[in-house]
Order: C-alpha cells, then sequence, then structure tokens
C-alpha cells in the first residue's frame, strides 16, 4: 500500500486529506505518468459520484490535466465501471473516477484508469507519487498555446446503459425487482438499465444530496431491502455501493445473497454452459469457507489473492480467467468489464434466474456458508503501521489460531481504504468465534485505537 494510492486509489476527507491541491497535483502527475511524448494532447475522462466535495475535486483535476496540455472530458455522475469502459469506447488515454465507494460522504477519492479501462499498476501509482511527494521531476507545465480544453460528454450514462444491456443475452421481462442506489452513482442509471431490460423496477434510495450517499443505504446496510423485497413480495433486490462497482442481492425470501454466493451461481451456470474459462474461479482471503467446498464439489479450482478486486483482477488476466470477485460484492465478468460492476453482476444474475424459471433463494442453495465473523476496529493512522510490529496483537492471533486449529481460519489485516483493522474469523461454531474475534478486537482497539 502506498504513500497516496490504497488498494482502491486515493482517499481521505476532503478539504482536509485530499484536499483540492492534492487532487491538481495528482492530475499533473497522472498526466505526465500516463502519457507519451508522442501525443501533444492526451484525453482524460473524468466521472464522478454524487458527494458533495466531487465538483470541488473535479475543479483541481480539470486545472491540474489542462495546465500540463491534456484535454478533458466530462462525463457527469457515472459509475466506477462506466469510466473504465468509456476510456476504451471513446478512445482516450486514460480515465479518472472521483469517489470514495462505500464510505461517508464526508471522504472522496480519485481512482485512475489506463488507456485499456484497467486500475493501474503498483508501478505506476508509486511514479505518481514519487512526483506528487518526493518532486522526482517538475511539473510540465503547458505553453500558453497548448493548455488543454474541457469537452462534456452529455451521452456518457446512456453509452454505459447501452452496453451493459448488450452484455444480457436473456431479458427479464416479467420480474419484480427492488433497487438499492445508495444515493450514489447507480441513481441515475439503474432504472432506465433494468426497465429497458424488462424488469418491473421498484427503485430505493436514488435522490442524492450531495450528503446522503451510502447513508444507512446500499450494500453496506442490507436491511432495509432485505425488508422491502420481503414484504412487497418482489422476486428479487439488488444493492449497489456509492460508486456502483458492488452488488450485494436479496433473495425472494428476504435473505442476503452476498459477493461469494453470487459469484457461486455464476460460476456453476457458466461451466453447466462451457464458458467458465479454465474451469476456476478467482477470489480471496476473506472468501467464505463454504465457497472452497463448493468449488470442490463441482470440480472447479479456486484461486485466493490478497483482498482487493485489483488483486483479483491481476490473477485473471495473467491466468486466462473469466470469473471472480469478493465477498463485499465486487464481481468481476472479464468478458464484458475491466474491473468490477455492480449494475453489470445484478443485471447477469438476474437473467440467469429468469432464464432457468427459478427462485434466487433455491438457487443460493448451491453453497452452504461457514458461519463467519468480522469486527472492523477503528485505529489512528499511526496505528495501522504499528500494527506490523506490535508484539501483543501478534500474541493474540497466534492463541487464537491456535485455540481454533483446524476447525477454522483467522485473518486479522489492515484495511487498504479506511481507518480499520479488519478481524474476521471462521468455524463451526458461531459462538466459539464470535468470542475470539472479541478477544483480538479488544487488544487491536486497546493497542492502537
Amino acid at each position: 500500500m502506498g504513500r497516496l494510492f490504497g488498494t482502491d486509489g486515493a482517499r481521505g476527507i476532503a478539504n482536509i486529506d485530499l484536499t483540492p491541491e492534492l487532487a491538481m497535483n495528482i492530475g499533473k502527475a497522472a498526466a505526465m505518468v500516463l502519457i507519451s511524448d508522442e501525443v501533444e494532447h492526451p484525453t482524460i475522462l473524468i466521472g464522478k459520484d454524487t458527494r458533495l466535495s466531487g465538483d470541488m475535486l473535479e475543479g483541481a483535476l480539470i486545472a491540474g490535466l489542462c495546465s500540463v496540455g491534456a484535454n478533458v472530458k466530462l462525463l457527469g455522475v457515472v459509475p466506477t465501471p462506466a469510466v473504465a469502459f468509456l476510456v476504451g469506447k471513446y478512445s482516450a488515454d486514460a480515465g479518472i473516477m472521483i469517489s470514495a465507494s462505500h464510505n461517508p460522504f464526508e471522504f472522496n477519492g480519485i481512482k485512475i484508469f489506463s488507456s485499456e479501462g484497467y486500475k493501474l499498476p503498483d508501478e505506476l501509482e508509486e511514479s505518481i507519487e514519487n512526483i506528487v511527494i518526493d518532486h522526482s521531476k517538475p511539473y510540465s507545465d503547458a505553453k500558453p498555446e497548448n493548455i488543454g480544453t474541457v469537452e462534456i460528454i452529455a451521452t456518457a450514462a446512456d453509452d454505459y446503459i447501452d452496453h451493459v444491456v448488450s452484455s444480457i443475452d436473456y431479458r427479464l421481462d416479467g420480474m419484480n425487482i427492488a433497487l438499492d442506489c445508495s444515493n450514489g452513482s447507480s441513481s441515475p442509471t439503474a432504472e432506465k438499465l433494468f426497465s429497458r431490460l424488462g424488469a418491473n423496477v421498484h427503485v430505493l434510495h436514488d435522490k442524492p444530496n450531495g450528503e446522503n450517499i451510502n447513508d444507512n443505504c446500499g450494500s453496506t446496510h442490507m436491511e432495509g431491502l432485505m425488508e422491502y423485497v420481503k414484504s412487497h413480495n418482489l422476486d428479487a433486490g439488488l444493492a449497489f455501493d456509492g460508486d456502483a462497482d458492488r452488488c450485494l442481492a436479496v433473495d425472494d425470501k428476504g435473505n442476503l445473497v452476498d459477493g461469494d454466493f453470487i459469484i457461486a451461481i455464476c460460476a456453476a451456470d457458466l461451466k453447466s454452459r462451457k464458458k467458465l474459462k479454465k474451469d476456476t474461479v478467482v477470489g480471496t482471503v476473506m472468501t467464505n469457507m463454504g465457497f472452497n467446498k463448493f468449488c470442490e464439489v463441482n470440480k472447479m479450482h479456486f484461486v485466493s489473492t490478497a483482498v482487493g478486486d485489483r488483486y483479483v483482477l491481476e490473477t485473471m488476466l495473467r491466468e486466462g480467467y473469466n470469473l471472480g470477485g469478493e465477498q463485499s460484492g465486487h464481481v468481476i465478468f472479464l468478458d464484458f468489464a475491466t474491473t468490477g460492476d455492480g449494475q453489470l453482476t445484478g443485471a447477469h444474475l438476474l437473467s440467469l434466474i429468469n432464464r432457468r424459471k427459478a427462485k434466487l433463494s433455491s438457487i443460493a442453495t448451491l453453497m452452504q456458508r461457514y458461519p463467519q465473523v468480522l469486527i472492523n476496529v477503528k485505529i489512528t493512522n499511526e496505528g495501522k503501521v504499528r500494527f506490523y510490529t506490535d508484539k501483543e496483537i501478534k500474541a493474540i492471533i497466534k492463541n487464537v489460531t491456535e485455540t481454533l486449529g483446524n476447525r477454522g481460519r483467522v485473518l486479522v489485516r489492515v484495511s487498504g481504504t479506511e481507518p480499520l483493522v479488519r478481524v474476521m474469523i471462521e468455524g463451526e461454531d458461531y459462538i466459539e468465534i464470535e468470542s475470539l474475534a472479541r478477544k483480538i478486537a479488544d487488544v487491536v482497539k486497546e493497542r492502537l485505537g
């Protein structure tokens, strides 16, 4: 994890950690690192979610990019995967998304995509950091006659919707569904997209005001959607996060269907149609133990990576796999997208259900979930560094791991996107693993909180 960029871009509290000055300099440095000397006026796309600080940071990025000679195309409020897709469609040299994903509104972030629509590899992010932080080279300010220009792309959201619709081979006619837009990036797109696919749509939390993004709604707060689907007798519900690169689902009985289950359902379907490349699925160390068992039973290979959809994607690209993702709802259908895409994921899941004339609650039984406890411990920024060397934390993790033995597993890690330590334990007995997880969490809080 770098000095500016975590596992999902540069993030912080807007106007405090992530200032306009910093955003402007990131824009300058990104253009310098990504663009070859052969392109006099590179084209950079900028999209954003619905946060209050989005306009401020967008303006700063525009200033930075144009000052080094880049032309900017503004996409407006769009999902993160729309930026990744449109970079290719518009033949742009790079794309930038202004978002802090599932975080509260006061946070914001900057994600950068290459001309191929992929998140930047660590070495390119490090080059940007070196320019911004270490001043490894001076900013290459353009001459007055070479300053960049700005263009507004009014069709960006519709072009993205067209792309998702074109990836679906079986419509959603007859389905009654609910969509929780998290007052975020899917607010302008979700209803139009799923209505075009034929579903009867109930839309929740699609009225952003700059401050209500992810506020007790979306994929990090599923309770409201679960109750809504159940009380309205709907076929399913989909919840997206603030920038709509995640999707979690709710079945017809009001039960949560998380990313592990969504990936398992889609993997089994793809394998049955001989479309799962190398019969392999990619997940992370956070993937539930039940998914491993599911893969064994269904004669699939499971490949595990570090947490972060960028690491899932890197493995997929390197080894030639086409399906992977995370329990949190980042799912990558590499045949159609270069990053996690919540609305594309939800559309493919619902299309599968409708094609098979089945209920989601029935299909989701193909995998059994091991009990899992996840405790997020808020820590200081200094604590994120001290975590790796604290002897008392190492000792309690070792003690709990030995206590659990082969009846489960322990994973304690620093979040790549928030000032948190995540304590996760899986096992056969929920009461036991909850008690063990709290033992670790208490020590982490005492030492680093």
